[in-house]
């Protein structure tokens, strides 16, 4: 068994959608990015290619490639989980925590552990999302970003 840990921050800016685990979330702003900005995504992509020593989501999906301009994160999510898999890793489970202090995320949860779940090819019962506060602290506490952690583990085929 293989763990890897992912981290991601975005900055929140007018004029685009909130994306977050694969789940268009209702809201004012949306992540700054040059893929979708999906967070959570990216830092799923870094703990699965983490844990099977495959590089990062910036190595494999780098901003200012044209292929990756405006891409869908969860499926660059699909394509590293294909990626592990050729390289002769399943993903076992994946547990995922996002740093909001707005807009409320609860409401979202499960259908981003379905997205996530679906993307990976596992149960739902093998991705967990968490949502938390930071009671005012540091820049997602100020409203001007949002930040993500995840770990995975992977079993070797």
């Amino acid at each position: 068994m293989r763990a890897g840990f992912g981290f991601d921050a975005h900055r929140l800016v007018a004029g685009r959608p909130l994306i977050l685990g694969g789940c268009r979330i209702p809201y004012d702003r949306g992540l700054e990015g040059f893929s979708d900005g999906d967070a959570i995504a990216h830092a799923l992509i870094d703990a699965i290619l983490g844990a099977a020593a495959l590089g990062d989501c910036g190595s494999r999906f780098p901003a200012g490639d044209p292929r990756y301009a405006g891409a869908d994160s969860v499926k660059l999510l699909a394509e590293a989980a294909s990626i592990v898999s050729r390289a002769g890793f399943r993903v076992n489970n994946v547990d995922c925590t996002i740093a909001a202090e707005e807009p409320k995320l609860a409401p979202h949860i499960e259908s981003m552990r379905i997205a996530l779940a679906k993307a990976l090819n596992i149960d739902v019962a093998r991705c967990s999302v968490k949502a938390k506060r930071t009671e005012g602290l540091g820049f997602t506490g100020r409203g001007e970003g949002i930040t993500t952690y995840a770990i995975a583990t992977l079993d070797e085929l």
